[in-house]
């Protein structure tokens, strides 16, 4: 069992549904994570359908043991892949029971989102099979990216009579996110803005994601005062009061690393210096919600620099750099014991001094070349990744240590920057 939860911490494709009925007539039934789907009047309200064929038919099979009403409405609750990739599954069902075509609805900013990621088709499939520790070139084709039918800016209401649904736009995560509201019951399906564990901003291998926006949902989401929050990931929150101390909390958190980090920037350090001077406060930090399963206070931290000071990183050498080859080849041609810098990285290794072993080890382990010594600093470098994989609570870290140290060992189909 302990395995088991290892094996799904943190990762959303693998991590559990919490299938059941949580109100009358408020339905999850799988898919990413607790998608939901909602019995009205008018019929099924179905958010997020799944990222796959199969996922979703195990999901319609779940609606259909409990309702035999139409799907009226498709939500997308935000454009990330993976929790839609499975409309098309749906739309076919709906046409083989002959059933009017529901609508498809989202937030305006996900039809940019979209075309977005049509247009980078190769890199986002790549990012997903860095962050998902799958070999690169596996992923081919077309993404599935069905698109809305309509879209709303700030918020839409479901349901002219019985059950009320309101969509309301809650940017956190993506700019298009969105949060189902049941009025009535006083049920709030959180979307990617509630999430059990550290808000994922600053992500290494997406856009910048606002903290103080996010904390500004998450006050107005506690206003709502829920009874029963659902959230994207994990068990249903239950409790008012501890669902006031989750939302206010972490929107304080936020707000406090955002300040912490603007100070320290206009102090003048640059963002590795920031990120050891930075010391968390326990009482917002060390708490179950705060956990670092996916994202990770660094990574906050990373992407306020970045909003703020642009992509220089204070080094003349990087202004205007040489070709990445030429430069590590000019640096492994200077060096004239390269046993010595082997050695070092051991040594450093052995003492427990992972990172400043990878910051000795990448003045060989970064050249192109088949030299011995080369090679053996590239499986050192791979083996101190697969250590610092780990070592991280942060499944994101985890995925991108293991995939860096299978890139340097193996190489890989095509161009990654990984060296």
């Amino acid at each position: 069992m302990a395995t088991e939860k290892k094996k799904h911490r943190g990762n959303p494709v693998t991590a559990p549904s919490n299938i059941g009925t949580v109100v009358p007539g408020v339905h999850v039934l799988g898919g990413m994570g607790n998608a939901l789907s909602i019995e009205t009047d008018d019929g099924i309200v179905q958010l997020d359908t799944g990222d796959n064929e199969n996922k979703a038919l195990e999901m319609i099979e779940r609606l259909r043991a409990i309702s035999d009403s139409p799907v009226y409405a498709i939500v997308y609750s935000h454009g990330h892949l993976g929790y839609n990739s499975a409309v098309n599954t749906w739309l076919a069902h709906v046409a083989e029971r002959g059933d009017p075509v529901p609508r498809l609805i989202a937030h305006e900013n996900l039809v940019k989102r979209y075309r977005r990621f049509a247009n980078t088709a190769p890199l986002q499939q790549m990012f997903i099979e860095f962050q998902f520790k799958v070999p690169i070139g596996l992923i081919q084709g077309p993404l599935d990216l069905t698109m809305p039918t309509e879209t709303f800016s700030d918020a839409m209401t479901l349901g002219t009579k019985g059950r009320r649904i309101q969509l309301l736009w809650a940017p956190s995560e993506t700019d298009d996110t969105l949060v189902l509201w049941l009025p009535d019951e006083k049920v709030l399906y959180g979307s990617s803005a509630i999430t059990p564990s550290i808000p994922n901003i600053g992500t290494p291998l997406r856009t910048l994601r606002d903290p103080i926006r996010w904390a500004d949902t998450l006050d107005r989401l506690a206003a709502l005062q829920p009874e029963i929050v659902i959230m994207e990931f994990g068990p249903h929150l239950t409790k008012p009061e501890k669902i006031q101390k989750i939302l206010t909390a972490t929107s304080a958190a936020l707000r406090w690393v955002h300040q912490e980090t603007i100070r320290f920037i206009n102090l003048g350090y640059s963002i590795e210096e920031i990120l050891h001077l930075i010391e968390y406060p326990d009482e917002l930090f060390k708490q179950p919600w705060m956990a670092p399963t996916y994202g990770y206070a660094d990574y906050i931290v990373r992407d306020i620099f970045r909003s703020e000071t642009g992509w220089w990183d204070r080094n003349p050498t990087n202004l205007h750099p040489a070709n990445p080859d030429d430069a590590n080849a000019a640096v492994l041609a200077a060096i004239s014991d390269r046993r010595a810098v082997i050695d070092s990285a051991t040594n450093l290794v052995n003492e427990g001094k992972l990172q400043l072993a990878l910051h000795v080890i990448d003045v060989l382990a970064k050249a192109n070349s088949d030299d011995l010594d080369v090679l053996a600093a590239k499986t050192l470098k791979a083996d101190i990744c697969r250590k610092l994989a780990e070592q991280t609570e942060s499944f994101v870290s985890q995925s991108l240590y293991v995939s860096s140290a299978n890139i340097i060992e193996k190489g890989a189909s095509k161009p990654t920057g990984v060296r």
